[in-house]
């Protein structure tokens, strides 16, 4: 007889009222990797373990409620190449929501997040991953917030012409003068701006900027993991006057401090490879088992995830946090974490380190709602105020 662990029944049951919104799956992109699109090759209807971190009956047994869908495009995809990736990234999601209309749902507002949950199916809204999809153009910017993507995170791991990346060389010292636009844009459109894969100075420019709440859909304490994706206290701290939401990513060498070394030689060693420290292909996922083999892996658990929930709920407060795992974007994940039916493992957790339930159900579903619902009202009033940007780069940065 298998015996659960700890607390897991509490967990299913406060899953089931209040359940998981994800701030970042990047399934469309492994969709497109993998098959370029074909939902035939990789139907989410069946059992996809061993090929992707996310199928419809993982969601389900994870207890997610909402998905914000990443459209992210590589950053060697640059110009209008970008947008018509990102374009094509939209119409991935497009054909998921057709496809499986009794699971997913498209979510335009909170308002409808709510009407998901009270519905039982999984509300799917759509982040952009990278400032350089938009192509330096405020227009492109409003045109995929028409589309339904209700975020954009101002840079990948690289910088663009007006935001600093954490992982590259800093240029701008955070956001120039078209930067800042494309904030104060941002809110008017109600797109919440999302400051994962950024620069602390980015993070603090933008916060100053925005008078919307801001996300971080995917990044973990700095406090914990020294990496520079990660969000430095006095940032997270900023979250409770800003209003925003830090949403955890479950990514080992974003969390666990001996996996970052570990993780840059992996990488290092994919790059050997002739592939993308990023490709999760099978030729790319041989390559790096192939490595661990030889090298072990440090790995990260449900504890490792905990701790930085802890931390982020004692700097930023327990309003002003989430969870976003990064599933499909990552090779690697934790022990109990593996995929997407994961999630009732961390719960759990959090119960056993003596999280209440008010507190989870912040945590898992209305701390992300009510971050929305928020921009959406700034929105409305910034509308009321003024009429959309045209500003260009050139006339701002020179």
């Amino acid at each position: 007889m298998t015996t659960l662990p700890p607390h897991l029944t509490e967990a299913l049951d406060l899953l089931s009222e209040y359940p998981v919104v994800d701030g970042h799956n990047d399934l469309p992109w492994a969709l497109r990797k993998l098959v370029r699109y074909d939902l035939d090759k990789l139907d989410i209807a069946r059992d996809q373990q061993g090929s992707l971190h996310t199928d419809i009956h993982r969601l389900r047994k994870g207890g997610v409620g909402a998905q914000f869908w990443s459209v992210y495009v590589q950053t060697d995809l640059t110009g209008d190449e970008a947008v018509s990736a990102t374009l094509e990234q939209i119409d991935c999601v497009d054909q998921l929501l057709t496809r499986y209309p009794s699971d997913l749902v498209r979510a335009w507002t909170a308002d409808d997040m709510e009407t998901a949950r009270a519905g039982g199916r999984i509300a799917s809204l759509m982040g952009a991953e990278g400032g350089h999809s938009i192509n330096n153009s405020l227009a492109t910017l409003r045109a995929f917030h028409a589309l339904g993507v209700r975020y954009m995170t101002l840079t990948h791991n690289d910088n663009t012409p007006w935001a600093d990346s954490a992982t590259d060389e800093p240029k701008a010292g955070g956001l120039t003068a078209f930067g800042h636009e494309v904030v104060r844009e941002m809110n008017r459109s109600g797109m919440l701006v999302d400051l994962s894969h950024v620069a602390a100075t980015t993070m603090r420019d933008a916060i100053a900027t925005s008078v919307a709440p801001v996300i971080f859909s995917h990044s973990s304490s700095r406090a914990i993991c020294d990496h520079p994706r990660n969000i430095p206290d006095d940032v997270l701290a900023l979250l409770p006057a800003n209003g925003g939401t830090a949403m955890a990513t479950f990514v080992p060498k974003f969390v666990l401090p001996e996996a970052v070394a570990w993780t840059n030689r992996a990488d290092d060693n994919m790059r050997a490879h002739g592939l993308h420290h990023l490709d999760t292909t099978p030729e790319a996922m041989k390559i790096h088992a192939e490595f661990e083999a030889a090298n072990p892996r440090p790995m990260a658990t449900v504890s490792t995830i905990a701790d930085h929930l802890d931390h982020m709920r004692e700097v930023a407060g327990v309003d002003h946090i989430g969870i976003g795992g990064d599933y499909d974007g990552t090779a690697f994940t934790p022990a109990g974490l593996e995929d997407v039916a994961g999630y009732p493992n961390l719960i759990a957790e959090l119960i056993g380190r003596g999280w209440s339930k008010p507190d989870l159900a912040k945590l898992t579903w209305q701390n992300a709602v009510r971050t929305l619902r928020a921009a959406e009202d700034v929105s409305r009033d910034l509308q009321s105020q003024r009429g959309p940007s045209n500003a260009t780069l050139d006339q701002l940065d020179g």
